[in-house]
This record gives structure tokens, C-alpha cells and sequence, in this order.
């Protein structure tokens, strides 16, 4: 059983849910069945017909004939997962489920363009499809740290790594280009004080211009405020009291207002707001804002060039180490997570040449392995302008994968083949244990016509066989 990637194809049918648009009106609707049921958790046949129409749309080539069957293997190992894992009482809390429940959003949104675009293909509003989808993203963040307690004692000794490494055919080894290990220390030039306390003013000014009647919310929010999205859907954005990947300062003054009130002037990473509270739902709003950035000069640039030179003087001279340095002073708000370094989606400091911004790889064309580049300005995903030197802690030549260069890559890849062979003996012995039921379109697959054995036998008093 191939268990590597069952927790995000079990989650498709989350997915795809939102994804898809409503039915068709010129299909025929087909009653949904029970097609499986372990414990007391249920699955249904459009959840197997979801995931497997979603593979369809994006496979290139033909599904094997047994998809279906796969499809239904591993929802009944997130079933299980789940199950077991309400039984350990693992915790989850409910700014975990939110947290995530925002990152599905805001990828569907980047997908489909805008809120509005994401709403008409659901036929739902984002507040439905998160009521929606709420207790589905709990039931996986719950499989998830089950997974995590299972093969989290799963340890691979060198002799191990060698070994696996031996076993494979020498010309099935991949070939690696060159990969590069690159960090940057960003410093994001501050504005003056005379700068700030002048936007605060232009903000104070707005609110009272609102309060008083004599322009609208909105009037002062389109022509003045330097959000690019504030002409999408009136302004109007969703936020979650929970949502740690917004501005914790920003939710709280959000949340302390009423319906219709205004707040006063709010400080976040982004600048300074004004933000009217639209409608409020419990730990759920809707709000406009108004942003105002206070204006970077030439000199708050040259002053961050000025700091970066510095720390750049100091790690060179062996007074401190880059990684401290950038804990300390990056304004990149990974860069106390890893240290400056920069990584690709898996959280991998090895990056590939075209991996990088192409700003960056030109710095580091020229330099040597430990060398760190002069301050340098660049645009930030703001487009505003910040300031950062990049430091070349490795680079590796082109080559076929081997123990010297490749070792950290070659020991995750054998202890994924044994972490999984530790959840091919949870599941096999523990799934049987729970009540299962298999719809008889599919009790010719393989798993579940093993699992339905073992069942049987343990509902009659006898082990499962080793």
C-alpha cells in the first residue's frame, strides 16, 4: 500500500468541493449511497466520485482501473486516523482550524482571481463555504497529528541510510544541477518620525471628515487609501479573529468595534488604518479599511544601507555569525524561522538556480562559497523599496545523487520508506478493529477485502494473523 501522499489526497474532497461549480441542470441527479463506513464515520459514494473527477481533470494521462478503489483505501485511513485520533484526544485547536480554513481561501482566491469570482463558482459566499468546510478541516488536522504520533518514534540509523542507498540500481540514481544555499538579511528603510506623525494627522483628518457626514467611508477609502484592492467588492474583505497570518494588531482594533463604527488610528506592519467594521458574525467580520504608508526617503534609505553595512562588517570580522545576525535584524519575517535562509515550499535550504529571484542570483553570481554581498536596494512584494545583503553558504556542482553531497536527501527519502511501513502495520492492525462496512462495488478491492477479513475475525475472538 502506497501511504505517502494518502493525508492530501483524502483532503481532494475539501478541496474539489470549493473548487467546483454547482451542479448541471442537464445531468441527471443519482441518488449518493454509503459506500463504506468505519467506526462511525461514513463515506459516501460522491465522495469517492469527487476525488476521482478531480484526478480525472487533472491527470495527463489515462487513471488506472483501479482508482476508485485507491480513492476509497485512503478515506478510510483518514477515517481511521480520525477515529483514533478523537479517541487519544489529540488536541486541535480552534485557531488551527481557522488558520487553515483562511490559507484554503486566500488559495482559491489567488486561483480564481477575486473573492467575488470565487464565490459565483461555489455558488456559496466565503462565509458559507468556511461554515462548510469547517468541520471537514478539523476532522484533517485531527488525521494529521495522528499521523505525526504514529511515525514520530520512526528513527534511521547511517548504517540504514547506506543501506538504502546501496539498494538502489546505480543507474536509477537521480542527477542533480547545481543547488545553492542562499540567505539574505532584509532591513525595510524606516520612515522619519516628522513622516509618521503626518500620516497619522492625514488619517485623524479623514475620520473626522467621516464622522462628521461630510464624505462617505468609501469616498475617502477610493480616492486616498493605498490598498490596490480597495475598489474590489466595495472594500469589503473577510477577517477571523483567529487568523494568525494577518496583522495581530489590526484584528484586534477590527474586532474591538461595533457594526458601522469607526476606528481611530491603527498601526500595523503595513502602515497605518482607518477601519470600519461592516457586519460581525461571533469570531467572523467583514471590513473596509483605509491605509496610509508614510513616505521613505533617501535618507531612511541610506540609513538601512548604513545598519546592513555594519552587520555585514561584523559577521566578516568573526564577531558574530550570519544566522544570529539575521534572527536579530531581518525585517524577512521567515527569517527567524531559518535563519536567513532562504527555502523552497518543503522548508529545503537547497535551491535550484532557477528557484531563486533573478535580483538574487545576480548577486550571488559573484560571489564565492561564504562571501556576502555590499547592501543593495530592491522592490519588495509591496513594491516598496527595502535593502538586504545576500550571503552564498554553499553551492553544489552538477552531479548523480551520493552519499557525500546528498546525504540529508538520501536519509529523508529512506526514513519516508520507513515511516510508511510503520503506518502499513498501524493500519492493518488497527483498522480491522473498528467496525467496517464495505459497499459491495467495491469489496473486490484488495485492502478493504483483507481489512473485512481481519474484521471478521476479530469480531469472532481471533487475532489478527501477523
Amino acid at each position: 500500500m502506497k501511504r505517502v501522499v494518502f493525508l492530501g489526497l483524502g483532503l481532494l474532497v475539501v478541496t474539489a468541493g470549493v473548487a467546483q461549480p454547482g451542479p448541471s441542470l442537464s445531468k441527471p441527479i443519482i441518488a449518493d449511497k454509503i459506500v463504506a463506513i468505519v467506526g462511525n464515520k461514513i463515506i459516501l459514494q460522491s465522495d469517492i466520485d469527487q476525488q476521482y473527477d478531480q484526478l480525472q481533470k487533472d491527470a495527463t494521462t489515462p487513471l488506472p482501473p483501479d482508482t476508485k478503489c485507491a480513492i476509497l483505501e485512503q478515506v478510510m485511513d483518514q477515517k481511521a486516523l480520525i477515529l483514533q485520533g478523537e479517541i487519544d484526544s489529540l488536541p486541535v485547536n480552534d485557531d488551527d482550524v481557522e488558520g487553515e480554513l483562511n490559507n484554503r481561501i486566500r488559495a482559491f482566491i489567488n486561483i480564481y482571481g477575486s473573492r467575488e469570482k470565487l464565490e459565483q463558482v461555489a455558488g456559496k459566499s466565503v462565509y458559507q463555504i468556511k461554515e462548510t468546510y469547517r468541520p471537514a478541516i478539523r476532522e484533517s488536522l485531527i488525521a494529521s497529528a495522528e499521523r505525526r504520533k504514529i511515525v514520530e518514534a520512526v528513527k534511521i540509523t547511517p548504517n540504514e541510510v547506506r543501506a538504502y542507498y546501496d539498494s538502489i540500481p546505480k543507474d536509477s540514481l537521480p542527477f542533480f544541477p547545481s543547488q545553492l544555499e542562499v540567505g539574505t538579511i532584509v532591513i525595510n528603510p524606516k520612515p522619519s518620525q516628522e513622516m509618521e506623525d503626518y500620516t497619522i494627522s492625514q488619517l485623524e483628518n479623514y475620520r473626522k471628515q467621516i464622522v462628521s457626514g461630510q464624505y462617505s467611508f468609501q469616498t475617502i477609502m477610493v480616492l486616498y487609501s493605498k490598498d490596490p484592492s480597495r475598489n474590489q467588492n466595495d472594500g469589503v474583505f473577510p477577517i477571523s479573529r483567529g487568523d494568525q497570518n494577518m496583522d495581530q494588531n489590526f484584528l484586534a482594533a477590527a474586532f474591538r468595534l461595533k457594526d458601522g463604527e469607526i476606528s481611530p488610528v491603527v498601526k500595523s506592519s503595513f502602515g497605518y488604518h482607518l477601519i470600519q467594521m461592516v457586519k460581525r458574525d461571533g469570531d467572523n467580520a467583514q471590513v473596509r479599511h483605509i491605509l496610509l504608508v508614510p513616505p521613505i526617503t533617501t535618507e531612511n534609505i541610506v540609513a538601512s544601507m548604513n545598519k546592513l553595512d555594519s552587520i555585514r562588517s561584523n559577521i566578516i570580522a568573526g564577531k558574530a555569525n550570519f544566522g544570529e545576525e539575521a534572527v536579530k535584524f531581518s525585517d524577512d519575517p521567515n527569517a527567524k524561522m531559518f535563519a536567513g535562509m532562504l527555502t523552497d515550499q518543503g522548508g529545503s535550504t537547497y535551491l535550484g538556480v532557477e528557484e531563486l529571484d533573478p535580483s538574487v542570483m545576480l548577486l550571488v553570481d559573484s560571489l564565492q562559497v561564504g562571501e556576502i554581498s555590499h547592501p543593495v536596494t530592491f522592490s519588495d512584494a509591496r513594491g516598496n523599496t527595502s535593502t538586504r545583503i545576500v550571503f552564498l553558504k554553499s553551492r553544489s556542482k552538477p552531479h548523480q545523487e551520493n552519499l557525500t553531497d546528498d546525504y540529508n536527501t538520501i536519509q529523508q527519502k529512506a526514513l519516508l520508506i520507513r515511516q510508511n511501513l510503520a503506518l502499513n502495520d498501524w493500519f492493518n492492525k488497527r483498522v480491522p478493529r473498528f467496525y467496517l462496512m464495505v459497499d459491495n462495488d467495491y469489496k473486490h478491492c484488495g485492502e478493504q477485502a483483507k481489512w473485512l477479513v481481519y474484521a471478521a475475525k476479530n469480531q469472532a475472538g481471533i487475532d489478527n494473523p501477523k
